[in-house]
C-alpha cells in the first residue's frame, strides 16, 4: 500500500530499528539447527548383539566369550551377527556344547551394548536391526511437523498477527524441546519432535514476514540473508555441543533450554505495522511507527500519519490463481525448485554419518561452509541475476551428489570434500529460492505462492530421511536420487522470468516488462 510505503521511507527503510530487529530475529535461528540435525549425534552406531542371557540358567559359570560362542552365529567376516541369535533350547549345558545350536532367529530379548557407552537414543530405545528404520521415521515426522507449522502458523499469522504467533512458537519449542529430554518411550519422543518441528517452521515464517514488512524493498534480500547466517553459525555450534556432550538427554536439555531465554521477546518484539494497518488498527500502527522513527532518529510528518489508513479496495487472489495462464508455469517450476532444494539439502545434512570421516568434524565443516554460502548469495544475486544463480547452483548440487555415487568407500576424504562442496551449493540454492519466490509471485498471491513452495520443500524433507536407508540395497541409491532430482529441475529454471532489478508485480494481469529499480545504498 502506497501510504505505508511513504511512511517506511520517512522513518528509514533500514535504519537502526530495522537492524536491531534483524539481529533480534536471528537469535532463534541460532538455536534451530540443533532441532534439525541434533538427532544425528544421538543415534551414533555402536557394536551390539542379541541378549542371550537365557543360557546363564544352565551355564552360570560361562565366561562372556564362551556364552557368545555358544549362542551367536558368525557372519562371513568372522564377526558375531548383530541381529540374529541361535534359538534357545531346553537342553543342559553339556548337550549344547556337544551338539551345538543350528536354528537361528531374530533377537527376542533385546540387545546388549558396550557398558562404557554413554546413553544414546540408539541404546536406550534399541534403534538397531529391524528397529533401525524408526530413526529415519522420526526424522520424517519432524519434517512433517515443519509442514504442519508452515500451513497452520502461516494462516494463523495472517489472522492474529506475526507477534503472537512468534511468541506461541517460542513457547512450544521451549517446552516440547526440553520435554523431549524426559520422554519414557520413543513414540512419545517422535510426537514431541513433531510439535517442535511445527514451532520451528512457525518461527521461520514469522521471521520472514516481519523482516519483509519492516525493511524497505531495496534491503529485504540482504536483511533476510543476514538472518540465514545465524542458522549457519548454529550449525557449527551443534558440532561442538554434541562433541562435548555424549549423553543424549543432557544434550537435548542443553540444546533446547536456551530457548527459554528468548521469552524477553514478550516485551521487545514489535508487531508488523503493515499488518496492523491492513487490519484497521491504525492507532496501534502509529505508535509502533513512531517508536521506530525515534530509534532511527527520524521524525514522521504528522500529516503523513493522518493519511495512514487501510486501502478501501484491496485486490484479492485465490489459490487457484496460481495455476491460471499467467502464473501456471512459474508456480509449477518454483514448486519443483523448492522440492529439489530441500531434498538435496536435507539429504546431505542427514547423511553426515555416511561419509567415512569423523561426524563431528564433518558437521563443523557443513556448518562452516553454510556461512559463506549464504553471504555469497547477496552478491551472486546482484551480479548474475536470480534465474542463472538458481539454475547453476541446483545443477552443481545435483552433479556433486551424482559424483559421490562413484567414489569408492575407502576414499572418505574425497567423499567428505565433495559432500562439503555440495552442502555449499545446496545451501546457496535454498537461500536463493527464498529471495526468488518472494519476487516472482505478485503481491496479491505472494504469501500463497511462497506457502505452496514451502509445502513442497517440507514434502521433500519428509522423504529425504526415508530415502537414506535405501543404501542397504546399494550404497549409491540415496545419492543418485538426491543428485538426479536437482539436475532435472535445474534445466527447467531456464523457463523462469528474471526478477533482478525489477519492480515487484502487484497482480496477475500485468504482462508488461517491469520497470527497473533505482540503485540503492548498501545495507550496512
Amino acid at each position: 500500500m502506497a501510504e505505508f510505503g511513504d511512511l517506511l521511507c520517512a522513518l528509514g527503510e533500514c535504519g537502526l530499528y530495522q537492524k536491531l530487529l534483524t539481529l533480534l530475529l536471528s537469535l532463534p535461528l541460532l538455536l534451530n539447527p540443533f532441532q534439525m540435525v541434533g538427532q544425528v549425534f544421538m543415534v551414533v552406531n555402536v557394536p551390539h548383539h542379541c541378549d542371550t542371557s537365557w543360557i546363564r540358567a544352565v551355564g552360570p559359570n560361562l565366561t562372556e566369550e564362551e556364552q557368545l560362542n555358544l549362542t551367536l552365529p558368525r557372519g562371513t567376516d568372522g564377526e558375531f551377527e548383530q541381529c540374529s541369535m541361535y534359538s534357545p533350547v531346553d537342553w543342559d549345558l553339556q548337550s549344547i556344547v556337544a551338539y551345538g545350536l543350528n536354528d537361528t532367529e531374530k533377537c527376542i530379548n533385546g540387545w546388549v551394548y558396550p557398558s562404557d557407552q554413554p546413553p544414546s537414543l540408539l541404546t536406550e530405545f534399541d534403534l538397531v536391526c529391524d528397529r533401525m528404520v524408526l530413526n529415519d521415521v522420526s526424522q520424517s515426522i519432524y519434517m512433517a511437523g515443519l509442514l504442519i507449522g508452515a500451513m497452520g502458523f502461516g494462516m494463523l499469522s495472517d489472522r492474529i498477527g506475526r507477534r503472537p504467533v512468534f511468541l506461541i512458537c517460542i513457547f512450544l519449542q521451549s517446552v516440547f524441546g526440553l520435554g523431549t529430554a524426559f520422554v519414557p518411550h520413543f513414540y512419545v519422543y517422535m510426537a514431541f519432535r513433531c510439535v517442535v518441528g511445527a514451532a520451528v517452521s512457525g518461527i521461520m515464517i514469522t521471521v520472514v514476514s516481519l523482516i519483509t514488512e519492516w525493511v524497505g524493498v531495496a534491503y529485504r534480500t540482504k536483511a533476510l540473508l543476514m538472518t540465514h547466517t545465524a542458522f549457519a553459525i548454529g550449525q557449527m555450534m551443534v558440532a561442538g555441543l554434541s562433541y562435548g556432550i555424549r549423553n543424549w538427554r543432557l544434550l537435548e536439555i542443553v540444546g533446547s533450554a536456551p530457548m527459554f531465554a528468548l521469552f524477553f521477546f514478550i516485551w521487545v518484539l514489535p508487531e508488523s505495522a503493515r499488518w496492523l494497518v491492513t487490519k484497521g488498527r491504525i492507532e496501534e500502527a502509529k505508535k509502533v511507527l513512531q517508536k521506530a522513527a525515534a530509534i532511527n532518529k527520524r521524525s514522521l510528518p504528522p500529516e503523513l500519519l493522518e493519511q495512514l489508513k487501510p486501502e478501501k479496495e484491496v485486490k484479492s487472489g485465490s489459490f487457484l490463481d496460481l495455476f491460471r495462464k499467467n502464473l501456471r508455469k512459474v508456480t509449477l517450476i518454483m514448486s519443483c525448485v523448492w522440492f529439489a532444494d530441500s531434498i538435496v539439502y536435507y539429504g546431505l545434512s542427514l547423511s553426515v554419518t555416511d561419509f567415512g570421516m569423523d561426524i563431528y568434524l564433518t558437521q563443523l565443516a557443513f556448518g562452516a561452509v553454510e556461512l559463506p554460502a549464504r553471504i555469497s548469495c547477496i552478491f551472486l544475486l546482484d551480479w548474475f541475476g536470480r534465474k542463472k544463480v538458481q539454475g547453476i547452483l541446483l545443477l552443481l548440487s545435483g552433479v556433486l551428489c551424482l559424483i559421490l555415487t562413484g567414489i569408492p568407500e575407502d576414499q572418505p576424504m574425497a567423499t567428505t570434500v565433495l559432500a562439503i562442496i555440495g552442502k555449499f551449493t545446496s545451501t546457496a540454492a535454498f537461500s536463493t529460492s527464498y529471495v526468488y519466490a518472494a519476487e516472482v509471485f505478485p503481491t496479491i498471491l505472494r504469501q500463497t505462492g511462497v506457502g505452496l513452495c514451502s509445502t513442497m520443500a517440507r514434502v521433500a524433507g519428509i522423504l529425504a530421511p526415508l530415502i537414506i536407508p535405501l543404501d542397504q540395497y546399494h550404497r549409491a541409491i540415496p545419492m543418485a536420487i538426491f543428485g538426479s532430482i536437482p539436475v532435472v529441475v535445474a534445466l527447467f529454471c531456464i523457463l523462469l522470468p528474471e526478477t533482478r532489478g525489477t519492480d515487484l508485480a502487484d497482480d496477475t494481469g500485468n504482462d508488461q516488462p517491469p520497470a527497473q529499480e533505482q540503485k540503492t545504498e548498501e545495507f550496512l
